[in-house]
């Protein structure tokens, strides 16, 4: 990377990290369990709610006791269940023509960070009619407060339930981009390890790869506080100690429990201290292909973190020592080693590939340039990447 380009992104994460202290930050009111909703629905007094979800989780019926817990109080729900693993700009149009026609006042968002994304950029469209979500992208452009929204996550993974962005997919550009603002903010979150049983194995997995993928990227980036630091430390300690368990007994309760505890401790972590190249390339991916997020995080997070070299040392043995796979007796090479061997033998042990089928030689070149530009300037990562020596990574991870 260029001189001028250098100084340019690292002057611009400076700023952002001197006003950390200053900025609206702000987390969700936590529920235990979809029961405990019932005095919250009775406070805000709302007559109508859209729920969005997909449909495998109504399907299910997981979804029943919240629906009747509604009509119980006879609160109309009106469902949109079309949301699709990389929710898409048609989902949300979608989604919000039937918010608009259902006369909706609050949004409740069921499911893996699929439907809370959806929800949230539901919520900037109800903020804003007459502008498209395309106009809604970037930072700090969605400045009017959303409708209500609650967030009731069925993955242990997104942390989506405590963030302030939406990830969402152009098909037709093949391309993803995010909508971050400190009013995307879920109001209310449930925390209920109950709706998380039925997650299939792999699912377990990948998400919860992708809540250690967040805790170590905001744990490594240059834009860490004191607070940020001690909750990636514990959602890396969380993890590490309960994964295997869930993904072996997907009923096993406090497993679960401590997955979504990560979860959401990873969440806050990244929401102020952002993320980095694992999930740019991630996202380009994403859009590119439709590759599940944390599938592709999984992957790259090894082979990234390996990318970033000695700048990473010292603190991925501090993340070792609280995953409990290094000792303090070793160096910062050595703890750091011993970690990204850890996290490839924890991909391993839980059928996670280490390669992604379908990356074409031919797309790499775009999807590198979409990374960069969704990372500098704003990501504060570790050491800067140009579009170019992004695409190593690609190959890497290209099956």
């Amino acid at each position: 990377m260029n001189f001028f380009k250098r100084v340019y992104c690292r002057g611009f994460q400076a700023v952002f990290r001197a006003a950390l202290p200053f900025l609206p930050y702000r987390e969700p009111k936590i529920f235990g369990s979809v029961a405990e909703l019932d005095g919250l629905l009775d406070r805000l007094g709302v007559k109508s709610v859209l729920l969005v979800t997909d449909g495998y989780l109504r399907g299910a019926g997981i979804t029943k006791p919240l629906e009747e817990l509604l009509k119980k109080k006879g609160i109309r729900c009106a469902v949109y269940d079309k949301t699709c693993a990389n929710p898409t700009v048609f989902n949300v149009e979608e989604a919000f023509a039937l918010y608009k026609n259902e006369g909706c006042e609050c949004l409740i968002a069921f499911g893996g960070g699929s439907s809370m994304d959806c929800a949230k950029a539901v919520g900037a469209r109800a903020a804003y009619p007459k502008k498209s979500l395309d106009r809604l992208k970037g930072v700090l452009r969605v400045l009017r407060k959303i409708p209500t929204l609650i967030a009731i996550p069925t993955t242990a993974g997104t942390g989506s339930e405590v963030t302030l962005a939406a990830v969402i997919t152009d098909s037709e550009k093949k391309h993803k981009y995010t909508l971050m603002d400190f009013t995307l903010i879920p109001r209310y979150a449930v925390l209920d390890p109950t709706v998380t049983f039925s997650l299939p194995p792999h699912l377990t997995a990948t998400t919860g790869m992708d809540a250690l993928t967040h805790a170590v990227e905001a744990f490594i980036g240059r834009s860490t506080t004191k607070e940020t630091r001690r909750k990636a430390l514990q959602a890396t300690a969380l993890i590490f100690g309960n994964i295997e368990r869930a993904y072996a007994d997907g009923k096993d309760r406090e497993a679960r429990e401590n997955m979504l505890r990560a979860a959401y401790l990873a969440g806050v972590a990244f929401s102020k201290s952002y993320v980095g190249y694992i999930h740019a390339v991630a996202h380009s991916l994403g859009g590119q292909y439709n590759i599940p997020h944390g599938l592709a995080n999984s992957v790259l997070m090894p082979i990234v973190l390996d990318g970033y070299g000695k700048k990473v040392y010292n603190k991925l043995r501090k993340l070792g020592l609280a995953a409990g796979v290094c000792e303090e007796t070793d160096d910062p090479e050595t703890g750091a080693k011993k970690f990204i061997a850890a996290i490839r033998a924890l991909n391993r042990r839980m059928q996670i590939p280490e390669k992604l089928t379908g990356i074409e030689e031919k797309d790499i070149p775009k999807m590198a340039k979409h990374a960069e530009r969704e990372a500098n300037p704003l990501y504060p990562v570790p050491r800067l990447f140009t579009a170019e020596q992004l695409q190593k990574f690609y190959h890497q991870v290209a099956e």
